[in-house]
């Protein structure tokens, strides 16, 4: 009964999903979390935006969340700073958060000429990504906020980490990289 609740469960979570994406932003083909790792950082993800969009509806358009191995990247713009931290506070509410990173920025911070150039870098990094060999591009979560990077995502090993902040580094006009790279190696129920 146990195996045909938790296959229930999973056919319930790819109709409700893409077919290659859960709700991460990592595809799962080449995802190395299990697949309860990846059931498990969908519900969380879910239940903060149940729970944003509740706090206020405003949250749900502008915040965008994603989840991986219980930490969570926040990213998107607010209105005002008590929206940031309250939105920083719901976070860190969530059951089975392990960490939280925001990258949301308040809104009159950036204007038209600096969001087209996160825009430019965002995109050229991404085209860095999937033209370098020794990166799995697709797990990988790229956000660029007043030209400093947010990079969210799992490395197979240390090298494809150093090689994803070098491609980063190697942009122009970037301020800064913030990296938040996991290793397969530190996922908190690796089985690989």
């Amino acid at each position: 009964m146990k195996k045909i609740l938790s296959f229930a469960l999973i056919i319930l979570l790819f109709s409700c999903s893409s077919v290659s994406k859960f709700g991460t932003g990592v595809d799962i083909t080449f995802d190395p979390r299990t697949i309860g790792m990846q059931i498990d950082d969908t519900i969380m993800q879910k239940n903060l935006t149940a729970r944003l969009a509740l706090a206020d509806k405003k949250y749900f358009l502008r915040v965008q969340s994603e989840v991986l191995d219980g930490r969570i990247f926040l990213s998107g713009k607010v209105d005002e700073p008590e929206d940031k931290i309250q939105i920083t506070k719901i976070a860190w509410e969530t059951k089975g958060v392990r960490s939280v990173k925001n990258a949301i920025t308040i809104k009159g911070q950036s204007n038209f000429k600096s969001t087209a150039k996160d825009i430019l870098i965002t995109s050229q990094l991404r085209s860095a990504l999937i033209f370098n060999k020794k990166i799995k591009s697709r797990n990988y979560t790229l956000e660029t906020i007043n030209k400093i990077i947010y990079i969210f995502g799992i490395a197979m090993n240390d090298n494809e980490k150093k090689e994803v902040i070098n491609e980063a580094n190697k942009i122009y006009n970037v301020k800064e990289v913030i990296p938040s790279i996991y290793l397969v190696t530190e996922l908190s129920r690796n089985k690989i």
